[in-house]
Formats: structure tokens, C-alpha cells, sequence
């Protein structure tokens, strides 16, 4: 199952969020709810959770898991199932970044799969590496900016290492993360190619759920219940 996180307080300012820690909105807080109710109608239960280091995803999940009754699942967090990093982009708000630098480049900065936006220097605030909770990574795996095939490099990672050995001992695993580190399991997952991936979109807190067999090949693949899809790309 994977879950994307609820609205975000720079989600509902329409601004690049990317790597920044904010808090879910009290919508946001509604929608984990929601799809706590969704996934226990569904009667679909987890047996183990993963998640990124973000709060909003964390908080999303720990809203699903009080709403399902499964606070004693174990929980993975890693920082490779984080948002994409935007780059320069990050925490501007999405209209007045178009409005200065063109539609047509903000959105092939968005949507290209190899080509990131401009990256942050060292010295910037948003790079990763003024963040605490990175001070333990290799300072060189902290990204200044990331394309899209960059996320799924990284989110690879840890869908093979940790992921795959939940799902080939037939535990049912929930993934609460963000829009773009979702996509790149869907892509590993459905063998996506460039633009497939890019093109597809995940609400926010909308299950997406899976039935794999013995090989992890998808038999199935359908969201829980329905809202008008969110404005994923920019997460």
C-alpha cells in the first residue's frame, strides 16, 4: 500500500516543499483520517510501515495507524523514501516562480526526468546539510538538487534493501511518503517508463493498493475511495 501524505502547510501555500520539514494542515489531518477509514473499510491491515524522515509523512502516518488500531506495527524511516529535492526551488510559491522565470522552463524543471532545477549552494539554508537530522549521512549523499531519475535512484535503494525482504517474507507493508519517492515505486513496481512516471499522479492521502505475487509482479493496482487529485508534482 502506498499513502501520500496529507496536506501540507506549504502544500496549501502552493509552494516547492521538497526536503522542508513543515507540519500537516488540519485538512491534512482530516485526509490521514479519512484513509485510515478507507483502509479499514477496505479491510486491508499492514503488518509493518515505512516512511520517510519528514514530518508530514511520519504524521500521516501515525494518524493511520492510531485510526486503524495498529499503533504496534513496526515502523522503518528512511531518509531515501524523502520528497524530491527542488533545488532553488524550494519554498518559492509555484505561480510567481513561473511568473519570473517562464512557464515553459519551471514546468520542464518540474516534469523532465533527468534535468533538475538549479541547485542550492553549500552555503544556502536549504541545502540538507544545515539540517541536524542529516548530520549523520555522508555529507555526499545530502542532495543540493534532484531530477526525477535522481529520486528514483535513491528510493531504489531502499525499496530493494529494505522493502522487497518485508513484501518476499508475505508481510503486507504501507508506505507513507511523497508524491515524487511514491511514483518511483510505482515506476519499479509497474516498469514505468520516463514518461509514465512522470505523468502519473497520486492524490494526497488516497490509498494506492497493491496485490503482488511470489515474484512481486502487481496482479492488481487500485486507489481507495476518490478526491480530486492534488497538485502532486510540486509537493
Amino acid at each position: 500500500m502506498l499513502l501520500r501524505h496529507g496536506q501540507s502547510e506549504s502544500n496549501s501555500r502552493n509552494l516547492f516543499t521538497g526536503w522542508s520539514d513543515v507540519d500537516l494542515t488540519e485538512q491534512g489531518r482530516a485526509e490521514a483520517r479519512d484513509a485510515a477509514v478507507l483502509l479499514r473499510s477496505a479491510g486491508v491491515l499492514f503488518d509493518v510501515a515505512f516512511t520517510s524522515w519528514l514530518r508530514r509523512a511520519d504524521q500521516t502516518l501515525q494518524i493511520v495507524m492510531e485510526g486503524m488500531g495498529l499503533q504496534g506495527v513496526p515502523v522503518h524511516r528512511s531518509w531515501r523514501l524523502n520528497e524530491r529535492h527542488y533545488g532553488q526551488l524550494q519554498g518559492l510559491e509555484k505561480r510567481a516562480t513561473a511568473a519570473r522565470h517562464g512557464a515553459d522552463q519551471v514546468q520542464q524543471w518540474r516534469r523532465s526526468f533527468r534535468a533538475p532545477p538549479p541547485p542550492v549552494e553549500p552555503g544556502d539554508e536549504r541545502h540538507p546539510r544545515h539540517d541536524p537530522q542529516y548530520a549523520v549521512l555522508d555529507p555526499a549523499l545530502l542532495p543540493a538538487s534532484e531530477s526525477l531519475q535522481d529520486t528514483l535512484d535513491r528510493v531504489g535503494l531502499c525499496w530493494r534493501e529494505s522493502i522487497v525482504p518485508e513484501l518476499m517474507a508475505g508481510r503486507t507493508v504501507l508506505v507513507a511518503a511523497h508524491g515524487n519517492s511514491l511514483r518511483s515505486i510505482v515506476n519499479l513496481v509497474d516498469n514505468l517508463d520516463e514518461e509514465q512516471t512522470a505523468d502519473f499522479g497520486i492524490p494526497t492521502a488516497i490509498p494506492l493498493v497493491y496485490e503482488l505475487d511470489d515474484s512481486l509482479a502487481p496482479l492488481s493496482r487500485r486507489f481507495l475511495g476518490s478526491r480530486e487529485e492534488a497538485d502532486w508534482t510540486g509537493a
